[in-house]
C-alpha cells in the first residue's frame, strides 16, 4: 500500500500594496498642489518602491516599517520648504529664546487651511481604501509627477534675451538664457566677480565747507511688505524724506550680516561666505569717513548681547564702543531673549544731549534699533509681559524718529540722517517660511524702505521726496555720502541732479548662509545649499 506524502505548505508571498503608506503620499500630494511642497520625485519613487517589496517573513515587514518610519520623516522634511536643520545650529542664540515666544513661534506652525484638507484626506482614505485599490491610483500619480519631471528637463531652452542695464550696474549687458542650474549659477558667480571691482572713492572737500553730522539709523525688521501688512506706507516719517529708496535690497535676513554690509558699503556686495574675512581697503564706510575727520560713535537701544551682535559689529566695521551709556534709563519693552529694548527717543536724545557737548566738528553716528524686532513683548503693570503688536510698535518708532528730526532741526546744527533698515520682520510669511521666519532672505525680507534728510543744509523746497527707483544697494548709500561730503550742500540747498544722477545701482541678490535668492529676469530663483539646485521662489499664497 503507497503512502501519501505530505507537503507542508509553502509562505506565499503576497503584496498587500502601501497600505497606510498611501495616506502618506496622498497627503504628499494635496500639500504639492496646494504649494507647501517642493516633491522630489526619484526619492519619492524609490521609498515607494521599497515599500512594495514582497517580503513573506513578518519579522523582516516589522524591521522594515521600524526603517521606513524614520526614513519618511525624513524624506518628508526635504520635500517641504523648510530650510536644513544644520542651519538652526548656526545660530546657537535661538536656544536663549524665551518660553512666551517659543509657544508664539509653535503657533504661527499651525496653518488651519492645511489641516482642514490634510483631515479630509484621511476622512476619503478611510472612506474608500476598501473598494478601491488606493496604491494604484498612488503609483499613477507618482509616475504621472515623473513623466512631467522629465518633459520639463527635455523642454527647449528659451532663445536668449538681451537685458541693457542702466548706468553704474554691476554689467553692462546680461545674457539671460534658460533658468537651469549652470545658468544661474554662472549669473551668481559674474555679480559677485563683478562687484570685487566696485569701490567708492572719498574726495576732499570744499575749501571751507560747513561740516555736518551723519547720523546712520539702522532699524531692525522694517520692509516695504511690512509696511503694507499693517497699512502704514504713507506714514509721515518716510513723507517727509528728502530723498526715499524704492527698490533696495539689503542682502540679508539676519542683524549682523545685513549692519555688516552697511558698515562696508564703500565696496561692491560680497558673497556671505567672505562677509567676517579681512575686508579690502576703502571697504569700511566709518574708516573712510573717519580719514575725512569724523569722529566715530555708536548707540544701541539694545544690549547688544544677543549672538554678539555688538562685538561682532565693532570689530567687523571698526567701531568704538557706545559713546553713552543708558542702562539708567527707563524700558517698557523686553526683547525676545528677555533683555530690555529702550525707547528710542529716549536713548537718541541722551546721545543728542551728549553730541552737543562735544567739541568735534564732524561725528559719524551708528544707531542700532530692534525696537521692531519679533518677538518683543511689552511690560505689564503687575510684573508680567504681554505681546507687543507690530503696528503700535511701529507707530511709536516712527513718531519718536520724527520728533528727534525736529530736534534736530531746532538746534541748528547740519545733519544727514540715514534711516536703512537691516531686514523685513516676515510679518505675512510666504509658502517658504512662516510669520517672523527669516532664515531665507526672501525679497519681500530684504527689500527695504531706505530714506535721506537732510537737516539744516539748505532749505527743501519740495512737499514729497525725490524716489530712486532703481535697484540699490548699500554702494549707493556710500556714494550720496561722499558726494555730499564734497559738495557740502549750499545755503539754498543741494543739487539735486548731481548728488542723484549716476548712483551705482546692484542686482538683486540676496544671502544667508546656505541660502542664496536672485531676480532673474524678473522671477526670484532661491538655491538652499551651495551645491544645490535653483528652484523658482514659489510666489505667497493668496
Amino acid at each position: 500500500m503507497s503512502q501519501l506524502k505530505v507537503i507542508p505548505p509553502q509562505p506565499v508571498r503576497t503584496n498587500s500594496g502601501l497600505g497606510l503608506w498611501n495616506a502618506y503620499f496622498l497627503i504628499k500630494f494635496v500639500m504639492l498642489w496646494l504649494g507647501y511642497l517642493n516633491l522630489q520625485i526619484l526619492p519619492n519613487l524609490v521609498f515607494a518602491a521599497v515599500l512594495l517589496v514582497p517580503l513573506g517573513n513578518r519579522k523582516l515587514v516589522i524591521l522594515r516599517t521600524l526603517i521606513a518610519l524614520p526614513v519618511g520623516v525624513m524624506l518628508f522634511y526635504q520635500d517641504t520648504w523648510l530650510p536644513p536643520i544644520s542651519n538652526l545650529l548656526d545660530h546657537p542664540g535661538l536656544m536663549t529664546f524665551g518660553s512666551d515666544y517659543l509657544l508664539e513661534l509653535a503657533g504661527r506652525f499651525i496653518d488651519w487651511t492645511l489641516c482642514g484638507w490634510l483631515l479630509l484626506v484621511l476622512v476619503l482614505y478611510r472612506l474608500v481604501y476598501q473598494w478601491l485599490r488606493v496604491t494604484t491610483l498612488t503609483l499613477i500619480g507618482l509616475a504621472w509627477l515623473g513623466a512631467a519631471n522629465l518633459l520639463s528637463l527635455q523642454a527647449p531652452p528659451e532663445p536668449a534675451v538681451a537685458l541693457a542695464t542702466a548706468p553704474g550696474a554691476s554689467a553692462k549687458t546680461v545674457s539671460l538664457a534658460e533658468p537651469d542650474n549652470a545658468t544661474l549659477n554662472a549669473y551668481l558667480q559674474s555679480f559677485y566677480s563683478a562687484e570685487t571691482e566696485r569701490r567708492v572713492e572719498f574726495k576732499s572737500p570744499i575749501a571751507g565747507s560747513p561740516p555736518f553730522d551723519l547720523l546712520l539709523i539702522n532699524v531692525c525688521s522694517l520692509a516695504w511688505d511690512d509696511i503694507d501688512a499693517v497699512g502704514m506706507r504713507d506714514n509721515p516719517l518716510f513723507q517727509q524724506m528728502d530723498v526715499v529708496f524704492d527698490n533696495f535690497n539689503s542682502v540679508s535676513s539676519y542683524s549682523g550680516p545685513a549692519a555688516i554690509r552697511l558698515l562696508r558699503a564703500s565696496c561692491g556686495q560680497s558673497p556671505h561666505s567672505k562677509l567676517y574675512d579681512t575686508p579690502p581697503d576703502q571697504c569700511l564706510l566709518f574708516d573712510d569717513l573717519g580719514k575725512l575727520g569724523f569722529a566715530s560713535e555708536v548707540m544701541l537701544n539694545h544690549s547688544g548681547q544677543f549672538e554678539g551682535f555688538l562685538d561682532r559689529v565693532r570689530s567687523q566695521g571698526s567701531l568704538p564702543a557706545p559713546a553713552v551709556s543708558i542702562s539708567t534709563l527707563k524700558h517698557q519693552l523686553i526683547s525676545f531673549d528677555g533683555s530690555p529694548v529702550w525707547r528710542d527717543n529716549e536713548v537718541l536724545d541722551t546721545w543728542w544731549r551728549h553730541r552737543e557737548g562735544e567739541s568735534d566738528s564732524r561725528v559719524a553716528l551708528f544707531y542700532n534699533t530692534i525696537t521692531l524686532h519679533d518677538g518683543n513683548r511689552m511690560l505689564t503693570a503687575d510684573g508680567g509681559s504681554r505681546s507687543a503688536d507690530y503696528k503700535v510698535r511701529a507707530q511709536t518708532l516712527f513718531n519718536d524718529l520724527n520728533g528727534f528730526i525736529t530736534e534736530l532741526e531746532h538746534s541748528g546744527r547740519r545733519v544727514v540722517v540715514v534711516i536703512v533698515p537691516e531686514h523685513g520682520a516676515a510679518l505675512q510669511g510666504d509658502r517658504m517660511q512662516i510669520a517672523g521666519m527669516r532664515e531665507i532672505p526672501s525679497q519681500s525680507i530684504t527689500h527695504v524702505p531706505v530714506g535721506i534728510k537732510l537737516v539744516g543744509m539748505g532749505v527743501n523746497p519740495r512737499t514729497s521726496p525725490l524716489h530712486i527707483t532703481e535697484p540699490s544697494s548699500f554702494l549707493a548709500l556710500s556714494e550720496i555720502v561722499s558726494r555730499l561730503y564734497v559738495a557740502q550742500a549750499e545755503p539754498q540747498g543741494p543739487d539735486w541732479a548731481t548728488l542723484l544722477t549716476g548712483l551705482p545701482q546692484t542686482l538683486v541678490v540676496s544671502e544667508n548662509a546656505g541660502t542664496v535668492v536672485v531676480n532673474y529676469a524678473g522671477r526670484p530663483y532661491i538655491r538652499i545649499k551651495e551645491k544645490g539646485g535653483w528652484l523658482p521662489y514659489p510666489q505667497r499664497l493668496k
